[in-house]
């Protein structure tokens, strides 16, 4: 299993920041490795929406479905993946210091055919830098 934490601070009100998180749809927009996201349900947020997203990471692609297992507005969104990587993510939002701290956990397995562990622990790094600069993505697109 790789646990991956990355957290960036986003000179915005909280409700900026959640606006933008709250917007499944246009993650696309930020998130450098989801190449598309096709909803599975009627719903396009809140807990129960389902997602399937063509995930891409250098020459790797994966269907990863994607359920909203939780959703706190203004504080949090949690996901529950299925596919070949299976796993639990999570935003979380928090004020600080005139700023949002935006927080991306994700605790993600990978199959035993495809390395298991051995895939987790190179995979841990790449990822984190992914959403590092998605992160950052998220940044300038609400700071402008």
């Amino acid at each position: 299993m790789a646990r991956i934490t990355q957290s960036i601070d986003i000179d915005a009100p909280l409700d900026v920041v959640w606006k933008e998180a709250a917007d499944l749809p246009a993650h696309v927009e930020w998130m450098a490795d989801a190449e598309s996201i096709e909803f599975q349900t009627d719903q396009q947020s809140g807990t129960g929406t389902v997602m399937k997203v063509e995930t891409v990471v250098g020459p790797l692609r994966t269907t990863d479905i994607m359920e909203v297992t939780d959703w706190v507005d203004r504080k949090s969104i949690g996901v529950k993946h299925s596919g070949i990587v299976t796993g639990e993510g999570r935003f979380t939002l928090s004020p600080v210091a005139g700023a949002t701290r935006f927080t991306w956990t994700e605790e993600l397995t990978f199959p035993i055919h495809l390395g298991g562990p051995i895939t987790a622990f190179f995979a841990k790094p790449v990822l984190g830098f992914i959403w590092r600069r998605n992160l950052a993505g998220l940044k300038k697109r609400i700071e402008g």
